[in-house]
């Protein structure tokens, strides 16, 4: 059979999952424990000694996932993992999150400096595999800011914050700094050039401009091969040019947005 301590715990914790622990009453609390209000002051001294004991149970659950996170041989994607569990964590549990990150008064949850020590480790792997850029106090303390600033914002602003990209681009943004593992931007490629360009145009959305033109024509256009590609052997005095193209060769074609646009 339960305590009356554990019941109002229970109690607390259902309670929580549906509204934020500023809107749950004692008197709700009680109900649902089935208790008398005293009992809630002799257990945890008043409401807030309740929500702080509430919290230390939530980290509880949230460190035992942390400790399930894989380890594998980069360092580096192990703290990607650590980071996006982390969010997956606050956004099961908005409430409890809130609760565990924005303690009020006096008393405050100690596992933080758990979840601090375990973020530790993971950084100092990066050290030791030699993918840090600072001391590893700060890198994992810079990580911790970041990854409970993304969480609370898209708890707190979600029309704002809350696109699913948000958190992959900071949690890029930050650990690349750390790490000086940035990772490089491919989403804007020649397909997404053209098929922005191809849409616009048809839909009558974009017209078409010489500032289109001109992105349009970079990102069709391949890459220039200069004599510095070519060593010695490649390129001897009567050998033809890179592709085959002699000397009296006038090359390939290259069309700017003015040779693009209709003549008058």
């Amino acid at each position: 059979m339960s305590t009356a301590r554990e019941r109002i715990l229970e109690a607390t914790g259902e309670l929580l999952a549906t509204k934020d622990a500023l809107a749950i009453s004692t008197r709700a609390i009680c109900d649902r424990a089935k208790v008398g209000a005293p009992e809630i002051y002799r257990q945890f001294g008043d409401k807030q000694g309740l929500l702080t004991a509430v919290a230390d149970i939530g980290f509880e659950r949230f460190l035992a996932e942390k400790r399930q996170n894989p380890l594998t041989e980069d360092p580096v994607a192990d703290l990607r993992t650590a980071w996006d569990s982390h969010v997956a964590f606050a956004l099961r549990n908005p409430y409890l999150y809130r609760l565990m990150f924005t303690p009020t008064g006096d008393a405050k949850p100690q596992a933080i400096k758990e979840a601090q020590a375990i973020l530790l480790k993971a950084v100092e792997r990066c050290r030791d595999a030699g993918r840090l850029l600072m001391a590893p106090e700060l890198a994992g303390r810079s990580i911790l800011s970041a990854n409970v600033g993304v969480c609370m914002m898209a708890l707190s602003f979600p029309e704002l914050f809350g696109d699913p990209a948000v958190s992959p681009a900071v949690r890029d943004a930050v650990i690349g700094t750390v790490t000086g593992d940035e990772r490089e931007d491919d989403r804007l490629d020649t397909a997404t050039v053209l098929a922005q360009a191809l849409v616009g145009t048809l839909t009558g959305t974009a017209p078409v401009t010489g500032t289109a033109l001109d992105d349009l024509t970079r990102a069709l256009r391949p890459p220039s091969i200069g004599p510095s590609d070519f060593g010695p052997s490649d390129l001897g005095p009567s050998d033809p040019g890179p592709s085959g193209i002699g000397p009296s060769d006038p090359g390939p074609l290259d069309l700017g947005p003015s040779d693009l646009r209709p003549s008058d």
